[in-house]
């Protein structure tokens, strides 16, 4: 039998820049190995053909995928070996903890020539200067909408009833979680629910809750209490010993999108553009803000307002992404360099010592049938 893969995103491109959750994800690894080498140089094939082969194998898979380009992937994670993989290199640097003993970099330039990639070398130094600066304007673009959003917010948050609001907080905890209280620390993890890509919003909400018997679908508008909810049913689930799985907004890091309880069998998360699910199946339930905690009558009331602010939002976010999108086209024609003077036999002799050290893992935990 395959085993679960699950998919999300653990770096983002958002307003404050790029931000990592890595270490969240990668925390309590026995063995994490970290592949250093430039673009191109097959760190996304390799991690892709090691999980996909484990997962057929009957391991659960975390597959990390990458914001700058959501067909590649970061990093890939067998929770039951306490086994990773990850690229190392920038925007998302990894520091080990106890190189040698859990952490192993992984140097795929073994595989590339060196003489002839010198002679591309101005080529290559120009086109990480302009992939750099498509980023950072990006990044500020993100920015000036973000300070946009907010004003989108502020609508809303003046025709707001907090104490509705803490209300209907109030009864979710104890919905969720009762008089529980489990006697074990909380295990949480770090995640973002989608992520700004070149393509524009992409997230793995459907796989990720799949398997969750329970959905919430929190509808509502901008400033209209969705993430505090949020952070209010994390820190409750916390101090309960209850794990969670705690998924960022991939746009402003600092709000969250989604909480996933696994141990409960519950999901709960921000149903709104650009990441409008509505319920499919049975035990779906939606959680409708604006009808709850917002005055009625404050889309009308408001509305010449709200369209505009909406539009100048959307005219940002779209052409922040088209920077992202011209960062994406320019790294493609810095990995064509590396890919014409790389020998991609050395690199499938890394990713076989690399699945022998993980079957021996696996053999050794006795987990499954080895690799």
């Amino acid at each position: 039998m395959a085993g679960i893969i699950r998919n999300y995103f653990a770096g983002g491109n958002t307003a404050y820049g790029f931000h990592s959750l890595f270490d969240s994800n990668l925390e309590g690894l026995d063995r994490l190995f970290i592949l250093k080498g430039g673009p191109g140089t097959g760190k996304s094939s390799l991690m892709k053909k090691i999980g996909n082969d484990l997962a057929k194998k009957g391991h659960d898979i975390e597959f990390l995928y990458c914001s700058s380009d959501s067909n590649s992937v970061d990093g890939v994670i067998i929770p039951k070996l306490k086994v990773g993989i990850v690229d190392g290199t920038a925007p998302h640097v990894i520091e080990p903890n106890a190189p040698g003993a859990v952490e192993e970099y992984i140097n795929l330039g073994e595989a590339w020539d060196s003489q002839k990639l010198s002679l591309k070398k101005d080529k290559i130094v120009s086109l990480n200067k302009q992939i750099s600066e498509a980023f950072q304007t990006a990044y500020a673009t993100f920015n000036s909408a973000l300070k946009i959003h907010d004003d989108w917010e502020t609508i809303y948050i003046g025709s707001m009833d907090f104490d509705k609001a803490d209300y209907l907080t109030g009864r979710l905890i104890d919905t969720f979680f009762g008089k529980m209280k489990l006697n074990k620390p909380s295990l949480v993890r770090h995640r973002f629910l989608g992520a700004a890509t070149p393509i524009g919003a992409v997230d793995f909400i459907p796989n990720l809750t799949e398997d969750v018997p329970k959905r919430y679908f929190i509808k509502g508008r901008p400033g209209s209490g969705k993430s505090t909810m949020l952070k209010k049913l994390a820190t409750s689930a916390e101090s309960k010993g209850i794990d969670v799985e705690v998924y960022h907004c991939g746009f402003d890091p600092n709000s969250l999108d989604m909480l996933i309880f696994r141990e409960l069998g519950i999901a709960v998360f921000d149903s709104t553009a650009p990441h409008e699910y509505f319920p499919s199946r049975d035990g779906d339930e939606i959680i409708d803000m604006y009808e709850t905690v917002i005055a009625p009558g404050t889309d009308e009331i408001f509305a010449d307002r709200i369209a505009e602010v909406g539009a100048r939002y959307r005219e940002k976010m779209k052409e922040a992404t088209s920077y992202l999108a011209k960062a994406k086209t320019l790294r493609e024609e810095l990995e064509a360099i590396y890919v014409e003077n790389m020998d991609f036999s050395v690199v499938d002799g890394i990713r076989d010592k690399i699945a022998e050290q993980i079957s021996e893992i696996s053999e050794l935990k006795g987990s499954l049938s080895p690799i």
